[in-house]
Parts: structure tokens; C-alpha cells; sequence
């Protein structure tokens, strides 16, 4: 069997298995009410690894995510009480423009896109500490709800926050598949110097992509201060590398042009499952960020396209 046809349906696969071998240890994994809640709980993951795609996916990573998030957590709970539910498009504003700056400085300063992000992390990290006197804040509740409750209530059984995902996850499909920009993405992932020649602004898609996908970090950042009820320059500390598994492990390999939004779903899900098999297991925390650490080397090491590297790793 040609391992290379096969390696498309891997994510399939290894969702498929582990949910079997987790149920089998412990049925109550199968508990429909019990994977409502699961699935709901890893949302704002899902949602900043629904970002990090559009960087992976043109060949690049934004590892300013997590302090995005965390900035936008201070954001909204110091504004929100002036601003209501339009402290949101403050926070999209926000997300836009550092991703947006990212990018430029990764395409006309030509810095790796693993360095510009790096620092703007830093630049989100010190403007959350600023903000926030380096202390922990809570958000009113009352403002909270207000604004924002509707974003955790439930429907029919159906909690809101999938719904909300669902939505982005749509929004990020179309984004991909149905538009110019989508097929430019996936071109310029494919190749940057076979884009160029044929035409293509790589520098504005690629200043896009990072824009967007801060954009992605700072929703999740949102629903991490909602749902939590305050902000924290840590707040969403642990989650950048769970982000980043949840792409590479979904099938969109760090050498870009392959895979998308909707194995990032599978990715999620598979990150899901491992999780809650480790809480089954009673692993302990810090054993289970190195776990995770071996998850995301097997990833690369089955996903990445060596054909891209020949030349360049040694």
C-alpha cells in the first residue's frame, strides 16, 4: 500500500482510533451529554487554531497568538464597561492590526515570519501588562451579561458556543475554498516563487493571512475573558502549542499549500481526545505538555513535504 495515497486519510484514522481506545478505557467517554461538554470546552482553541491555519497553511506560523489572546482578555475587561458588546470590533481592530503588522514586517522586512510574530507577541504581552497594572482583573457580571451572555446559553441543547464556531468555521471555509484569495493562499503555500512569477501579490496575501489570523486569536481571546469573567496577561497561557498541534496533526504541514480549515476541525477533535484521555489517566499536567511536545514532532515528521526542503535541512 503507497503510504504517500494514505497519508490524506491519516487524521480520519487516528481520530476514528483514539476515540475507540478512549471509549473502551472509560465508556462514559461516550456519554452524549459529556461530549457536548467537551467539545464545547475546547471552542476557543478551536478558534485561534482556526487562525493559526492561515499562517501555517501559506507556509508561515504566527507564534503571537497566545499573547494576543491574552491581550485581548485585558481589553475587554477594561473596557467593556465603557464600550458594552462594541468592545468586540476593539478587539477584532486590535487583532487585525498586530497580525496586519506581522505580516508587514515579515514581507517587506523580510524577517522570518517565526521572529516577526514572536516579537509582536512580546508588544501584545507588554501593552496586556500595562493595561492591566500586571494584576488579574474581573469583568462586572452584570456588564458581562448583559453584553456577552448570550455567547454561553444553550438552544435546545445545543450549546451557544458551537454555534459560534460553526459559523467561524464556516466563514474560514469560504474564505479558503470559494474565494481568489483562498486560491491565492494556497499558491503562494504551494510555492511563493511560482506565485510571484505568475502574477501574484504574495506580499498583500501574506500580510492577510497574518491579519486574519490574528483576528481568529483575538476572538478567542474574547470568549477566554467572557467565559472566564475577567482578563490576565496569562490567561491564555498552555494554548499556543496546543494550536499548533491541532493544525499540524489535522494535516497542514508547516511547508504550507496542503490541508485547511477543515482539518484543523479534526485536529481540534483529535486534541480533544487526547486530552481528555490524559485527565482519564490521571497524567499529570506538566507530563502532559510533554506528551503533547511528542504529538506535535510526529505531526511534522508525517505531514511535512521534504520535498521543499532538499537543499536547505542538513
Amino acid at each position: 500500500m503507497d503510504i504517500e495515497k494514505l497519508k490524506p486519510h491519516f487524521p480520519w484514522i487516528t481520530l476514528l482510533v483514539l476515540v475507540l481506545i478512549v471509549g473502551v478505557v472509560n465508556p462514559v467517554f461516550f456519554d452524549p451529554a459529556g461530549l457536548v461538554s467537551l467539545v464545547a470546552d475546547v471552542v476557543p482553541l478551536f478558534i485561534m487554531a482556526l487562525g493559526m491555519t492561515f499562517a501555517i497553511y501559506i507556509g508561515g506560523i504566527d507564534l503571537s497568538m497566545q499573547q494576543m489572546a491574552n491581550m485581548v482578555t485585558v481589553i475587554a475587561t477594561v473596557y467593556l464597561a465603557n464600550f458594552g458588546i462594541g468592545v468586540a470590533l476593539i478587539a477584532i481592530l486590535a487583532g487585525f492590526i498586530v497580525g496586519g503588522i506581522s505580516g508587514y514586517v515579515t514581507t517587506r522586512l523580510y524577517v522570518p515570519s517565526f521572529v516577526s510574530t514572536l516579537a509582536m507577541g512580546f508588544v501584545a504581552l507588554s501593552i496586556a501588562k500595562w493595561l492591566s497594572g500586571q494584576r488579574a482583573l474581573h469583568m462586572d457580571a452584570t456588564l458581562r451579561n448583559d453584553s456577552f451572555g448570550w455567547m454561553f446559553g444553550n438552544t435546545a441543547g445545543i450549546p451557544h458556543e458551537l454555534v459560534i464556531a460553526g459559523l467561524l468555521l464556516f466563514i474560514a471555509w469560504f474564505l479558503q475554498t470559494r474565494t481568489t484569495f483562498g486560491r491565492s493562499l494556497k499558491a503562494v503555500g504551494a510555492g511563493e516563487l511560482a506565485a510571484v512569477a505568475s502574477g501574484l501579490n504574495v506580499d498583500r496575501v501574506k500580510i492577510l493571512a497574518f491579519a486574519i489570523s490574528g483576528v481568529f486569536a483575538a476572538i478567542a481571546g474574547l470568549m477566554f475573558s467572557v467565559k472566564l469573567s475577567g482578563g490576565d496577561a496569562n490567561l491564555a497561557n498552555g494554548f499556543l502549542l496546543l494550536a499548533i498541534v491541532a493544525v499540524l496533526v489535522g494535516g497542514t504541514p508547516l511547508t504550507g499549500g496542503v490541508g485547511g480549515v477543515i482539518n484543523t476541525l479534526i485536529g481540534t477533535l483529535i486534541v480533544m481526545v487526547i486530552r481528555a484521555a490524559m485527565v482519564y489517566l490521571e497524567i499529570d499536567a506538566t507530563q502532559q505538555q510533554m506528551i503533547f511536545g511528542i504529538v506535535l514532532i510526529a505531526a511534522i515528521a508525517l505531514t511535512i513535504d521534504r520535498s521543499k526542503l532538499r537543499g536547505i535541512v542538513k
